[in-house]
């Protein structure tokens, strides 16, 4: 019974020491950038003058709470159209027709192009000078503000785009050896094909779905070129103030940039923690 109980454990410690090679390289990158950003943002290690525990970067920082908010409209808006967008192109991909085929060869094209790419295809598309306003033969006085509206449409539009095809990849994946055996049963015992997608596929994707959805937040939250190149210049997302501020002319801004950095990595934090224990709630994932 010893050496049965003892068995797990060992393949436990050899699993863990095969992945400690990859793990302690990453984690050292990624402890020593947030603590160094932490340290920063509190005035401990100022580029010029004098260290001394502040919290003046977190308060002399203008609009910040306006930034943060508007950082939040665009991930929730973005990471809810494309968790919707994302999990209907999972059915139709698992589907196994062949739209479903050729959607899920265009999901995968999607992933592998960069969001700069695709922020300048999407700002080439929406402008009022744009392919679509061209094609409707729409005059440019006459076309919506899309590109750097007050919307923030075409950075929502590329963030769902973009999103939506990662997770409906995600799910995919995780439906294709799990789905077939279910709903056939569902179907044999009389379930139609709505009540098969509620009951059978939404409950068995849905960790996937959340998890797939967490990260696309997580991303859209921290990252700047798509707002940088499609949004307003003010106000700005959290991303674009802390790219800018970093940047400035002043180094005395630096840690201003950095309680920015913070503030958005508390934000990721605190929906990371939210998404964990609804996973944890959920009986697929269970």
């Amino acid at each position: 019974m010893t050496a049965m109980l003892s068995r797990p454990r060992r393949r436990g410690v050899r699993a863990t020491l095969l992945v400690l090679p990859a793990v302690i390289p990453v984690a050292i990158v990624v402890i020593g950038g947030i603590g160094t950003t932490v340290v920063q943002s509190l005035g401990l290690m100022p580029l010029v003058g004098t260290p001394a525990l502040s919290v003046e970067a977190f308060e002399g920082t203008d609009d910040l709470l306006s930034s943060a908010l508007l950082s939040l409209g665009i991930a929730v808006v973005s990471t809810a159209i494309a968790a919707v967008v994302g999990f209907f192109t999972a059915v139709l991909i698992i589907s196994g027709n062949w739209g479903g085929r050729i959607v899920g060869a265009l999901s995968a094209a999607a992933v592998t192009v960069p969001h700069l790419v695709g922020a300048a295809s999407v700002g080439l598309l929406l402008s009022d000078s744009g392919v679509l306003a061209r094609i409707f033969g729409i005059p440019p006085e006459s076309w919506p503000a899309l590109v750097a509206g007050p919307t923030w449409f075409a950075v929502i539009a590329e963030y769902a785009w973009k999103e939506s095809a990662f997770i409906a990849l995600i799910i995919v994946g995780t439906l294709a050896t799990r789905i077939t055996s279910y709903d056939e049963t569902a179907a044999v015992l009389g379930a139609h094909r709505g009540a098969r997608l509620r009951f059978v596929v939404l409950p068995l994707a849905a960790p996937s779905l959340l998890v797939a959805s967490t990260i696309a937040f997580a991303y859209t939250l921290g990252s700047y070129e798509v707002a940088w190149l499609l949004g307003k210049t003010y106000p700005e997302p959290l991303s674009v103030m802390a790219l800018r501020l970093f940047n400035s002319a002043s180094l005395t801004a630096r840690p201003e940039a950095a309680a920015v950095a913070v503030i958005t990595l508390l934000l990721t934090a605190a929906v990371v923690v939210l998404a964990m224990l609804g996973l944890r709630r959920m009986r697929a994932w269970q």
